[in-house]
């Protein structure tokens, strides 16, 4: 295949693929960093598949952030690849995606390349990124896309880093280190690279590897200095691995004196990335222990906490200790205040601070506005949470995709199709997400017939149904008990090329119910209960009057 010679010279140019590797240092040999059970993944039939493969993707849960993410430099991984590149699209880029899918049927890396050299595109930095960065889902693409643009030098340190992304997003870890081996030949930095692979570790969930790419670090003639460790610690943390983290960082005080903002990054993982407060207590007492004093941004995410688990008290008891020491609020913790105050009942209080915020310099946002709203909706007032959408749109601030996301799980039938008009209206038109929200909350409560009037509405929204809208809408039927229609659906989407799921056809293959008669069954039902339930209270009172009987 096209990539098969390409796996061939992997293999000469990395016999032992970094288990034992030898570099310009005569000492650098990574035995520890991958465990001898990670074979090499040959690169043969990268390309056999070239159609579109329908994946599984999550289930949609309805999720609303009433904080603004923090921009301050302290939680901020500069070592991720979150956006597309900046520059202009290269005109050169569809045709080269075409031709990269249709070689991948060809016989081998020579007839590939040469395809590709032979047709006319240039090769530029610019294209051979921006093509590595669309191909980012089918790695085996980008990596051919890589090495053709290695050929004519215009696959340079930041594709070769992207590259490594990808294939750490694949778990194809040992090409990713073969592609950092090539950067140090080339006497190319490869820190960024590292930090990368260390990144990728941890989302993979083998939080042992990253610190060991952390320790190998000098091996690259790189100190593993303050930013590289504060780095390993905030990869742990978003990605899970927060008691791994903090042990880490007490362990290693002697070398990473404990500061303020290792300890930030400790708090942003229980207090963001898992919401416990009860860990994120124990990490602000352990500050007070080890003389460290916390800051603005350790109080913000402590208040931040406090407030998505609806505790008022603290909530406030923090910002009154935050003012006192000196630290100016910021727009997270008015957010924060406010969302808490309206969800305990408390609208005035969250109107003065509104107030507040403008005295102290603030001007509310959307988000602002969307904190306020989200619990009013989740208590069925929505005449109160629509008076703060028409004072927010007074002030020239725009609604978000959050703001109507807000309504739609807080009105009936007629009152979804109104916001979703009027998302239209405002040029935030519904989206897949929506559009699920929408299907789970009548499932939720038990309306399927709605549920399946929103499913004929998507097609005016121009909504193409996708694998998480069938199993919502085929599941929520099952469940209610609308088994025929179920199945129908299920049909459907086995016949438009999606993946069969043996959970939900389990669910299917369950006695038929008449939807008709559900309501009547349920009366049945608990009728039923009702004489089990007397007939119980009878033989207690059998028994009970017996033991006495016996007790005399």
């Amino acid at each position: 295949m096209a990539l098969f010679s390409i796996a061939r010279r992997l293999r000469r140019t990395h016999p032992q693929l970094l288990l034992s590797f030898p570099l310009k240092h005569p000492n650098l040999h990574l035995p520890s960093l991958l465990g001898s059970s990670e074979k090499f993944i040959t690169l043969s039939l990268a390309f056999h598949r070239t159609h579109p493969i329908y994946s599984r993707p999550a289930i949609f849960t309805p999720h609303f952030s009433t904080l603004q993410s923090f921009s301050t430099q302290t939680l901020t991984n500069p070592f991720d690849f979150t956006g597309s590149p900046t520059h202009d699209r290269d005109p050169q880029e569809p045709a080269l995606l075409d031709l990269l899918k249709r070689v991948a049927h060809l016989d081998s890396e020579t007839e590939a390349v040469a395809s590709l050299d032979n047709s006319g595109i240039k090769a530029t930095q610019d294209l051979i990124f921006s093509v590595i960065w669309t191909l980012r889902e089918e790695w085996r693409l980008a990596f051919l896309a890589f090495k053709w643009g290695e050929k004519w030098s215009c696959s340079g340190q930041k594709a070769c880093e992207l590259m490594v992304w990808i294939l750490g997003n694949h778990s194809k870890f040992n090409i990713a280190w073969c592609l950092i081996r090539d950067l140090y030949h080339s006497s190319m930095d490869t820190r960024r690279a590292m930090f990368i692979m260390i990144d990728r570790y941890a989302a993979a969930n083998d939080p042992c590897k990253a610190i060991r790419t952390f320790h190998i670090m000098e091996k690259f003639r790189m100190t593993p200095d303050e930013e590289a460790f504060q780095t390993l610690l905030k990869a742990l943390c978003k990605h899970g691995n927060i008691e791994e983290a903090e042990e880490l960082m007490l362990s290693n005080k002697k070398l990473f004196p404990l500061e303020t903002e290792s300890f930030n990054i400790i708090l942003n993982g229980w207090c963001t990335i898992s919401v416990d407060v009860f860990e994120a207590k124990r990490v602000w007492r352990e500050m007070s222990k080890c003389c460290v004093t916390p800051d603005a941004t350790s109080y913000t995410l402590m208040i931040c906490c406090f407030s998505k688990v609806g505790n008022l008290f603290d909530s406030l008891r923090l910002y009154d200790e935050m003012k006192k020491r000196g630290w100016a609020a910021g727009i997270e913790v008015y957010n924060s205040l406010v969302y808490v105050l309206t969800r305990d009942n408390c609208l005035n209080e969250a109107h003065k601070i509104l107030d507040k915020m403008r005295e102290a310099g603030s001007q509310p946002d959307s988000t602002t506005y969307n904190s306020m709203i989200r619990p009013l909706c989740e208590a069925a007032k929505v005449d109160e949470a629509r008076n703060l959408l028409s004072t927010m749109i007074s002030e020239k601030l725009s609604p978000t995709v959050e703001t109507y996301h807000a309504f739609l799980e807080g009105v009936d039938f007629e009152g979804t199709l109104e916001f979703l008009n009027h998302m239209r209206m405002v040029g935030l038109c519904p989206t897949h997400d929506t559009f699920l929200l929408v299907l789970g909350k009548f499932f939720k409560i038990e309306q399927p017939e709605n549920a399946l009037k929103i499913w004929t509405e998507m097609e005016q929204f121009e909504i193409v149904p996708d694998y998480s809208h069938y199993i919502t809408l085929i599941k929520g039927l099952a469940t209610c008990g609308w088994l025929v229609k179920a199945r129908e659906l299920y049909a459907e989407m086995m016949s438009n090329g999606f993946l069969d799921d043996p959970k939900l056809k389990k669910l299917l293959q369950e006695p038929v119910r008449s939807s008709g008669n559900k309501r009547q069954s349920l009366r049945k039902v608990d009728g039923s209960k009702q004489v089990k339930k007397w007939k119980g209270k009878m033989r207690r009172k059998k028994s009970h009057h017996q033991s006495n009987k016996d007790s005399i």
